[in-house]
């Protein structure tokens, strides 16, 4: 059963119009939505504001006001591409947010393009089935896949793939890379030095590309924080997106930390993949009927 909406669930909840409970309620919506404390209070706060200068008092109108200060606030970013150069994008993430998957799915929407040759790099060597699950990918997508043995030095397998992609004529570079945020220092430390050589190596477009799960909220907020702190973080991917109200923390990620939306997976297949749409993000959030 689909989850209800923000708009269903403010027609559920109060019946006051411009009250201070409708805006309590509004409030307490808008964390249950993943969105967190700050960005809920401050969204909170203004349509307060907002529904008092303007009159605003029907839920149908407080519903809009909500959906244009919404908006603004979730940034997006196309991927860069320069056919011309090589293009490196580097995904980052923890362990089991889909992180590979949505690597080969971004990869299936570059051959959709035109854009390639694309070779994948099996940058996670401490997790022992990702290099397997990377050259599966490849398989399925007849792409070459760069990869060494398990424990191997994650910077070395990036060279690799870089100098062999140059030496070659592709034009993308999808490099995986390791994900135990549970061990920070060890992670921060490699990714530093992953950074530095593909800031050396690439020559063309670098483009570092974190992934956050839709439904793991606050825990997606913290995700963000540590890489972008670590490496900086170029764009975004909202994996396992499925509609269903939940995925908030994208407007929290974007109005706290400044970070951009590139693309979202919305399903299984490799082509349940696309550029981030704002409207339909919001549609989905709110839930309007």
């Amino acid at each position: 059963m689909q989850k209800k909406g923000l708009f269903q669930k403010l027609k559920d909840l109060f019946f006051g119009g411009g009250s201070d409970e409708a805006f309590e309620a509004i409030e307490d919506l808008l964390i249950e939505a993943d969105l967190g404390y700050k960005t809920a209070s401050f969204l909170t706060a203004e349509l307060r504001v907002i529904a008092r200068s303007q009159k605003l008092k029907s839920k149908q109108e407080l519903f809009v006001a909500l959906k244009d200060m919404l908006r603004p606030l979730i940034r997006i970013k196309p991927l860069e591409y320069h056919p011309d150069s090589l293009n490196l994008y580097l995904f980052l993430g923890v362990n089991g947010v889909g992180k590979t998957t949505s690597l080969a799915k971004l990869a299936f929407w570059l051959g959709t393009q035109g854009r390639g040759p694309v070779v994948l790099a099996a940058g996670d060597t401490f997790r022992a089935a990702a290099a397997e699950q990377l050259q599966l990918h490849g398989q399925r997508q007849n792409l070459r896949v760069v990869a060494q043995k398990h424990g191997a030095d994650p910077g070395a397998v990036l060279y690799d793939a870089l100098e062999s992609a140059q030496a070659q004529g592709d034009r993308v570079v999808l490099a995986d890379t390791a994900g135990r945020l549970h061990n920070k220092a060890n992670l921060v430390k490699e990714l530093q030095k992953i950074d530095k050589i593909a800031r050396e190596k690439c020559g063309g477009v670098y483009q570092k590309i974190l992934v956050l799960d839709a439904t793991t909220g606050q825990n997606a907020f913290q995700q963000a924080q540590v890489f972008h702190e670590a490496v900086g973080v170029d764009a975004v991917v909202l994996s396992k997106y499925d509609s269903s109200g939940k995925g908030g923390i994208a407007v929290a990620v974007s109005r706290e930390l400044g970070l951009p939306f590139a693309f979202w997976g919305t399903g299984e297949k490799p082509q349940d993949f696309h550029p981030f749409d704002v409207e339909i993000f919001l549609d989905g959030l709110l839930g309007e009927e």
